[in-house]
């Protein structure tokens, strides 16, 4: 490894250590288990941290480091989004490889309604007894996430804010293409509003990655539902038991690298 990227990786790693908080290692505020730091419950995401700009644990993050740096890499075109950011530290950590980089033709978009999650809406049966929107600590505001980028001296003209909900945003949303679409709205509703209007945005080679696949079942079936109307056929790969993804070709088949990378990510290297 030479120097600069050997100082690369010592920057993202410890921005990936930050954004998840396992420097200062910051209790869990959640209700299905005991409100302090427990070092397997971060590195799963199963917890919800009281400080940490980031739920979703060291190996759903480190699979979007690894993908986002793929993409730079092997010059995938496009830009990154995440739909649902709560306190924004995956996009925080998109735009610090960006950075890391020196990826200045890449745009990190923000999509988050900043009040948190909405009601079920009756036209979706798989989101009827969904509770996501009574609590009350998904709401995290959009000058509190702008906040969090600031801290990290990334809060500039590549990263672009999206406030509202996915099927009044995404729409009308000014999305080239992207090589890195990120779901992280949990609800059936909410999932397929990110992948009906960005979908197609995706660049063959990009990626979609869904945060609740496991752990939702409304967004797991949003997922498979939309997969089977377009027949969509590139393999799903699991990241920790909730989160997976797959990789966009042009007609199901499989790219060289793609099994390397899913081995990779699902070993957490």
């Amino acid at each position: 490894m030479d120097g600069l990227a050997e100082l690369r990786k010592l920057y993202l790693d410890l921005m990936q250590k930050c954004i998840i908080n396992t420097i200062y290692e910051d209790p869990n505020q959640g209700f299905w288990s005991a409100k302090v730091f427990d070092g397997q419950l971060r590195d799963l995401g199963r917890d919800w941290p009281s400080k940490a700009h980031s739920m979703i644990g060291n190996r759903r993050m480190f699979n979007l480091r690894q993908i986002t740096e793929f993409v730079v890499v092997n010059n995938v075109p496009g830009d990154f989004i995440e739909t649902g950011v709560w306190r924004g530290g995956a996009c925080i950590m998109a735009r610090a490889i960006f950075k890391a980089y020196g990826a200045t033709d890449r745009r990190v978009w923000v999509a988050d309604s900043f009040c948190g999650l909405p009601a079920p809406n009756p036209k979706y049966a798989a989101d009827a007894n969904d509770k996501h929107h009574t609590f009350s600590e998904l709401a995290v505001s959009l000058e509190e996430v702008k906040s969090n980028f600031a801290k990290y001296d990334l809060l500039d003209d590549q990263v672009v804010f999206l406030k509202g909900w996915f099927s009044e945003t995404l729409p009308k949303a000014e999305i080239k293409n992207l090589a890195v679409l990120r779901l992280d709205g949990d609800m059936y509703e909410s999932t397929t509003d990110g992948l009906t209007n960005l979908y197609d945005k995706v660049s063959c080679g990009g990626f979609v990655i869904v945060d609740d696949f496991g752990a939702v079942e409304g967004c797991r079936r949003a997922v498979m539902d939309f997969r089977n109307h377009r027949k969509i056929e590139d393999p799903i790969y699991n990241i920790d038991g909730i989160g997976a993804f797959w990789r966009k070709s042009a007609a199901g088949v499989n790219h060289p690298a793609e099994s390397g990378l899913a081995a990779s990510v699902s070993a957490g290297n």
